[in-house]
């Protein structure tokens, strides 16, 4: 195990759909601007993601939502204030980045209706628009402690979703 696990699983955690190109690229992005290295990622489908997802009640299967972990931990976070969803799981991230994050997080200001219509329109034609994500090595070597489970989707192709969860 890597001696860094432990910290990996403290602090603020973006789960994100790892076979998706879109969602690949943003993490990516989200890697460049936190300079301190304060976020942490999971994918969706690894086995601490699924397991998070269905301790807090939301669906295992359903990979058309970014969701932010407030702090991995638990911390005292409980029930709805433990995470955000969507364009708040985006807001969140980019806040927790800091620097150039914190100016991109002014999407807030945007209704929550709108922009989470707009992301809901965006999950259900990402894999179109953005295909599925290729393997490829991490820019920085140093970025693949900042994720819980590793990230198989860089090393080994693995099959994309067939829908939501319940289809």
């Amino acid at each position: 195990m890597n001696p860094k696990q432990d910290e990996s699983r403290a602090g603020p955690v973006l789960l994100y759909d790892g076979a998706c190109g879109l969602c690949n690229r943003a993490v990516r992005f989200l890697l460049g601007i936190d300079r301190r290295g304060v976020l942490r990622f999971c994918t969706l489908q690894g086995g601490p993601g699924q397991a998070w997802l269905r301790a807090h009640g939301l669906p295992p299967g359903d990979r058309e939502s970014m969701v932010f972990v407030r702090d991995w931990n638990g911390g005292g976070n409980a029930g709805r204030d433990a995470y955000a969803l969507r364009t708040g799981a985006l807001v969140a991230a980019l806040e927790a980045c800091g620097g150039a994050g914190r100016v991109l997080a002014w999407i807030r200001f945007v209704p929550r209706p709108l922009r989470d219509g707009g992301y809901r329109l965006i999950a259900r034609l990402r894999y179109r628009l953005f295909g599925e994500w290729k393997a490829r090595p991490l820019p920085r070597p140093e970025w693949q402690d900042r994720f819980i489970d590793g990230p198989p989707f860089w090393e080994g192709a693995t099959p994309r979703p067939t829908g939501r969860a319940g289809q």
